[in-house]
C-alpha cells in the first residue's frame, strides 16, 4: 500500500514514540488490515508477511478465537527454527489446546493460596529492600536500581534459583529480548550475533533449571519448581523440558511486562504531575486504575503473531489458512472508537479495556495478576517514602518490535 509506514523496517521502530502511534492511526484509518511482506531473514525461518491487526475489535476477535488464529508454530516473532523447540521445548505462548490446556493447568494448580501468601509478602519485602536502596543513592538509573531488581528477584525466588544465580538469569532475559526485536531489514552479522546470544541465553537457563529440577524431584523445597516437578495433575507433571520452556517464558513475559511498566510509569508520572497529583490523593483508590493506565498507555509487549488454521472472514475481511496476522496491542490501545481521547493519559479512565496484559481468550498473560501486585506495591513503597521521586532526563528506549522497554532511566529523590 501506498503512504504506509513499513512495519518490517527497524528504521520504523527507531523513530521517535509519538511518530510511530501516528503512523498505527494511519493505519487504522484504512478500510482494511494491511499487508506487509517480509525479507528473509539470515538463519532463521523466512517471513511469508503478515496482515497487521491494528484495531482493538480485530485484535479483541482474533485473541478469542485461538482455533482459528493459532499460536502454533509461533506466536513470537521471527519465528525460531523448529529445531530449537525440538531441543529445548515449545513454550505455552508458542502452543494451542489440548497441549496449552494442559500446562496451563499444571502451572496454575501449583500456585496454591499458600504459596500466593508468600508471593506477596516477598513482594512486599523486596520493594522496601529497594526503595533503602534508593533513598541512599539519592539518584541513579532507575531500570538498574528499581525496574529490573522487582520482577527478577521475585521470579528467582519464587522458583527457588539461589541468588548468586540472578545476575546471570537477568543477563540472559536481556540477552533473549534483544533477540526477540529482530524483523526485517537487519544485517546477517547482527542476526547471527543475535542469534548467538539468545541460543547461548536459553542454553544456560535450561541447565540451570534442568539442574535444580532434578535435584528438586530428589529433594523436593518450598519452591515453584518443586512444585511444577512433583505435583501431579491428573497424572501429570511438568517435565524437565517443559520446566526449562515455562521458566523462559516466566522470565521473558513475567518480567519485561513489569519492568517496562515501571520504568515507563515513573515516567509518566513526572511528565504528568496532575495524575500523579490524583494518585497520591488516594492511593489505596487510585492504584488499581493508574496500574491498568500505565498498561494500556505503554503496552509493554508491543505485539504478538497468529497463523490462521481455515479460511475465514473477520470483521469484513478475508483471511486465507496459512496466512500470518500480528496482533497490535500498541495499537488496539489507542484505538479512538474504544478509548476517548486515547493519547491522554487518565489514570481516572473508566471502563478500560485494554489488551497490555494480551487479548481475551487462553492466551490472556498467566503472570498478569503478578505484575499488578509487583507494580501496586513498588509504586505504593516508593510513592509513599520517596515522594519527590522524578525522572531526571529522557529514556533511552530498547530498539525492538516486541518489547516497549527503557533501558536506562535516570532518576533523583
Amino acid at each position: 500500500m501506498k503512504d504506509v509506514d513499513d512495519l518490517t523496517a527497524l528504521d520504523f521502530w527507531a523513530r521517535p514514540p509519538e511518530e510511530r502511534l501516528a503512523a498505527f492511526a494511519r493505519l487504522r484509518a484504512l478500510d482494511r488490515p494491511a499487508f506487509f511482506a517480509e525479507q528473509r531473514i539470515p538463519f532463521v525461518r523466512a517471513g511469508r508477511g503478515f496482515h497487521a491487526l491494528v484495531r482493538h475489535a480485530d485484535v479483541v476477535y482474533a485473541s478469542r478465537n485461538a482455533k482459528v488464529f493459532s499460536s502454533e508454530p509461533a506466536a513470537t516473532s521471527p519465528e525460531p527454527p523448529p529445531w530449537i523447540s525440538l531441543l529445548f521445548g515449545r513454550p505455552m505462548v508458542n502452543m494451542d489446546d489440548p497441549r496449552h490446556a494442559r500446562l496451563r493447568r499444571i502451572v496454575s494448580r501449583a500456585f496454591t493460596p499458600r504459596r500466593l501468601e508468600q508471593i506477596e509478602e516477598h513482594i512486599a519485602k523486596t520493594a522496601t529492600e529497594i526503595v533503602d536502596d534508593v533513598l541512599q543513592a539519592g539518584s541513579g538509573d532507575f531500570v538498574t536500581d528499581v525496574a529490573a531488581r522487582l520482577p527478577i528477584k521475585v521470579i528467582c525466588t519464587m522458583m527457588g534459583i539461589p541468588e548468586h544465580h540472578h545476575a546471570k538469569v537477568a543477563a540472559c532475559v536481556d540477552a533473549m529480548t534483544e533477540y526477540s526485536g529482530v524483523r526485517g531489514d537487519v544485517t546477517r552479522l547482527r542476526t547471527l550475533r543475535l542469534l548467538g546470544g539468545n541460543l547461548k541465553a536459553i542454553v544456560d537457563l535450561h541447565r540451570l533449571v534442568a539442574h535444580l529440577g532434578r535435584e528438586r524431584r530428589e529433594s523436593p523445597a518450598d519452591d515453584l519448581i518443586s512444585a511444577l516437578v512433583t505435583a501431579d495433575v491428573e497424572d501429570e507433571r511438568l517435565s524437565v523440558r517443559e520446566l526449562g520452556a515455562f521458566f523462559d517464558l516466566l522470565l521473558v513475559a513475567g518480567n519485561e511486562t513489569t519492568r517496562n511498566a515501571l520504568a515507563h510509569g515513573l515516567r509518566l508520572f513526572t511528565d504528568h504531575p496532575d495524575q500523579r497529583a490524583i494518585l497520591l490523593a488516594d492511593f489505596d483508590r487510585r492504584i488499581g486504575g493508574a496500574i491498568e493506565e500505565i498498561v494500556r498507555y505503554v503496552s509493554p509487549i508491543i505485539q504478538f503473531q497468529r497463523t490462521l488454521t481455515c479460511d475465514h472472514e473477520m470483521n469484513g475481511q478475508a483471511y486465507r489458512k496459512g496466512e500470518k496476522v500480528v496482533l497490535y496491542y500498541l495499537s488496539a490501545n489507542r484505538d479512538e472508537d474504544v478509548f476517548p481521547e486515547p493519547d491522554r493519559f487518565d489514570i481516572t479512565r473508566t471502563p478500560n479495556p485494554h489488551v497490555g496484559f494480551g487479548g481475551p481468550g487462553p492466551h490472556l498473560c498467566l503472570g498478569a495478576h503478578l505484575a499488578r501486585r509487583e507494580l501496586s506495591a513498588m509504586f505504593r513503597e516508593l510513592f509513599t517514602r520517596v515522594p519527590t521521586l522524578r525522572a531526571a532526563g529522557p529514556p533511552e528506549l530498547l530498539l525492538s518490535n516486541f518489547d516497549n522497554g527503557i533501558k536506562h532511566l535516570p532518576y533523583r529523590t
